[in-house]
């Protein structure tokens, strides 16, 4: 059907061949630019949402008869964009002894902060594995040093961060697991015959990498049969 045209023509484009999909791809730019305009990052003034989703970790220590539970509730920002990030919200550490009270409910009260503040929060790992008890530490099972309560709650936090995705978890490869696993099973052949065969040998040494005491002489060089650590590597 023809439609003719009475007024005259003020002005006209001529459109050239791709000007179309030039177009969409600067549409979806723009539309891009927009999602990252709207993403949400983590700040104090965020709410709370009525629900969050949270992991509890047990603490047994030598230190007392009841054990300490951490639990870290994680709020996620962004769902179900491209943008979207699971983050620490909030930590509760409950325990039958009332000892430590005060000095656990500041701690969860300050860490929660610095939790909402925002930012690159992995930090607060190494402050808290950092501190040292004035009465020393223990050993806890496996052998791994804790130099305080204090240091195993920020254990604790870097096995959670690790878990969420803001951590890398340091795990050995393939083939330093399989030098490892050699190495034990050596050490273990050779302790048989005493019958004392337990999961490290009895003289070795700690570990400044994973404060295990589990570091012996091996070809010369004081290793790690736990984490790997070699002082000729």
């Amino acid at each position: 059907m023809a439609i003719k045209i009475d007024s005259k023509i003020t002005e006209f484009e001529v459109v050239k061949e791709g000007a179309e999909e030039k177009l969409t791809a600067e549409n979806h730019k723009n539309r891009r630019a927009e999602d990252r305009n709207n993403v949400v990052q983590m700040h104090e003034k965020l709410e709370r949402p009525s629900m969050l989703q949270g992991s509890t970790y047990k603490i047994t220590t030598p230190l007392s008869e009841h054990a300490l539970y951490v639990t870290i509730n994680d709020v996620i920002l962004n769902p179900d964009t491209d943008h979207e990030l699971r983050r620490p919200f909030e930590v509760f550490i409950n325990s039958k002894n009332m000892d430590h009270y005060q000095w656990i409910l500041a701690l969860t009260r300050i860490v929660s902060a610095v939790f909402r503040k925002g930012g690159d929060i992995t930090f607060l790992v190494e402050e808290l594995r950092s501190v040292f008890d004035p009465h020393g530490g223990y050993f806890k099972k496996g052998g791994k040093f804790m130099p305080s309560l204090v240091a195993e709650i920020g254990d604790v936090l870097e096995s959670h961060l690790c878990m969420i995705g803001l951590l890398k978890n340091n795990d050995l490869d393939e083939h330093q697991k399989k030098f490892l696993e050699q190495k034990r099973a050596e050490n273990e052949k050779r302790l048989s015959g005493d019958g004392d065969a337990s999961d490290y040998p009895e003289n070795a040494e700690l570990c400044k990498k994973c404060l295990t005491k589990a570091s012996i002489m091996m070809d010369g060089c004081m290793t790690c049969l736990n984490c790997g650590d070699s002082k000729c590597s």
